[in-house]
């Protein structure tokens, strides 16, 4: 496989849920906004992928956690369907029933110097978060990472952390989440 930086001068594609995770910091590139949860990730993703074919999908976006700290940016490389539970029927937690998916998907590069980490990805805003099965919380990234291996398309998600999933997360991501753009930029310097 080519290595990140080969990938990246290819086809990218660069997936956010908002603008302004992006600011104008990416205006010169391939970018897509997906809006907020999986459901609007899955739907733009993948008309997405059917027009453009990308080489790569990368996601940048603002997470919350409770074990990185704020402003640090964390490359996930497994994610969880948070909210997917259907143990009364007999499956594990997080296991999407009959798919054959592990409930923790494992897919997605490492970008070196970074912590890597693995992302709860759900339907909701997150602000009591108490498990350590994953220690980055947002609304986007396993959809992305699930139809980029349905698609074979190496992907890369890196999560700036903008606030504590906890509970001043709401007042914490409006402030915070308009630095991600310019912690993104510096941690990708001369790929993009």
């Amino acid at each position: 496989m080519a290595s990140l930086s080969d990938l990246i001068k290819q086809k990218p594609l660069f997936v956010f849920a908002l603008e302004s995770e992006a600011a104008q910091e990416f205006d010169h590139l391939n970018a897509l906004f997906v809006g907020i949860g999986k459901v609007n990730a899955a739907y733009h993703v993948t008309k997405a992928i059917a027009q453009y074919r990308p080489d790569l999908i990368i996601n940048l976006g603002s997470a919350g956690s409770n074990t990185y700290k704020h402003g640090e940016v964390v490359c996930c490389t497994r994610f969880i369907q948070r909210d997917m539970d259907v143990t009364p029927l007999g499956f594990k937690k997080y296991e999407t029933p009959l798919s054959g998916i592990d409930p923790v998907l494992s897919y997605g590069l490492h970008l070196e110097g970074l912590p890597e980490a693995t992302c709860g990805t759900g339907d909701n805003f997150e602000m009591g978060h108490n498990t350590t099965l994953y220690g980055v919380v947002d609304m986007e990234a396993y959809a992305l990472a699930l139809i980029a291996m349905k698609e074979q398309i190496p992907f890369l998600c890196l999560k700036y952390i903008s606030d504590g999933a906890d509970g001043s997360a709401a007042d914490d991501w409006t402030v915070q989440v308009h630095n991600a753009a310019v912690a993104f930029k510096k941690t990708l310097p001369g790929l993009v």
